[in-house]
């Protein structure tokens, strides 16, 4: 039986907008490792990452 997995943002287990938890039920890993590097990344791209989590906070759907 196939399995389609979905991207979208859980109510349980977020800490914002829910996108790195997301991301990381989606990729198999730790909400939290998800976190660190959206942080790293936030600081090494001087926002750029964060502007992008704002937008992932629209687009990606709200699980049910």
């Amino acid at each position: 039986m196939n399995t389609i997995k979905k991207l979208t943002r859980p109510r349980n287990g977020r800490m914002l907008g829910g996108v790195c938890a997301g991301i990381g039920e989606y990729l198999g890993i730790a909400p939290t490792v998800v976190r660190i590097i959206c942080v790293l990344l936030s600081i090494g791209t001087i926002g750029l990452a964060l502007l992008v989590y704002l937008v992932l906070c629209f687009v990606i759907p709200e699980s049910y």
